[in-house]
């Protein structure tokens, strides 16, 4: 880029003002979100950045060169210590809040938990006691719940 300023001469984009050609595209960023079933029960995690006591699945963004898959089974060893077996896609959802694409994928996980410095602490949930989100990730716990004969529970975000 050359360093001239930005201009929006479409609603969807941002462009250099000059002639580099430099387009910014914003485009969404890939995101994989685990369902982590671990002794017959689901993982929800407290991320240390959020307020509240909101918990929620294990998620990470995607490195370059690296798939999705990877990134959840990364993921769950960075986050939690875990081991994962090989996941199993959920579904793909837009998070336009964050300008994201959440790649859903679950797997059982063994091991010892042990959270590293991004979590500060987790619940183990029966997938029948589970409540779900409306967005985000959220969806992809209620559409692998669905799958299990599960209806869940929708809760309203603040």
């Amino acid at each position: 880029m050359c360093a001239a300023p930005l201009v929006e001469r479409r609603k969807d984009r941002i462009e250099c003002s000059a002639s580099c050609g430099f387009v910014n595209y914003d485009n969404p960023t890939p995101v994989a979100a685990v369902v982590v079933e671990f002794e017959d029960k689901i993982v929800l995690a407290h991320n240390r950045s959020w307020s509240g006591a909101f918990n929620g699945l294990i998620t990470g963004f995607v490195d370059h060169g690296e798939g999705a898959a990877e990134c959840a089974v990364r993921e769950v060893k960075e986050e939690l210590d875990l081991d994962a077996a090989p996941p199993t896609l959920i579904g793909v959802y837009p998070f336009e809040r964050m300008n994201q694409i959440i790649v859903g994928y679950h797997v059982q996980a063994t091991g010892v938990i042990t959270l590293n410095e991004e979590l500060d602490s987790y619940i183990l949930v029966p997938p029948e006691a589970c409540l779900v989100w409306p967005a985000g990730t959220g969806l992809a716990l209620r559409d692998w719940l669905r799958g299990r004969g599960h209806e869940p529970e929708m809760i309203k975000l603040a």
